[in-house]
């Protein structure tokens, strides 16, 4: 094989290869409520749900409300197979618009996060 073959066929299997490795990231896949979503009464609780398994010792949510306040949450726990992060609301929530910042550690060693956002409107 040319040595120009070799290099290009190495060039592939290396390129699939860090393919396969960045799909291995725990992306946000659902939440309850839903991202962008109009909830008529406050949630008790938070449930994102991830592509794959999380490591639940580095992973978790803030939550702030109007005003950029901070929401009190509980312990979050591990659902599904480890695959949805449920956390509980202690606070009350008014009315308003509230964004959830998550970060995840899939079992595998991967961090990721992000944030979305949902509104009360009674």
């Amino acid at each position: 094989m040319p040595p120009i073959k070799k290099l290009l066929l190495a060039a592939g299997v290396i390129s699939i290869a860090f393919a396969g490795q960045a799909m291995a990231h725990a992306h946000l896949k659902s939440a309850v409520p839903a991202a962008d979503g109009t909830v008529k009464t406050a949630p008790s609780e938070l449930d994102l749900t991830f592509s794959e398994a999380l490591n639940l010792k580095f992973s978790g949510v803030k939550v702030t409300g109007p005003n950029k306040a901070s929401v009190k949450t509980g312990e979050g726990m591990l659902m599904n197979s480890g695959t949805t992060l449920m956390v509980p609301v202690t606070d009350k929530l008014p009315a308003g618009k509230y964004t959830v910042e998550w970060h995840a550690l899939s079992t595998d060693g991967h961090k990721t996060n992000g944030s979305y956002s949902f509104t009360i409107a009674p």
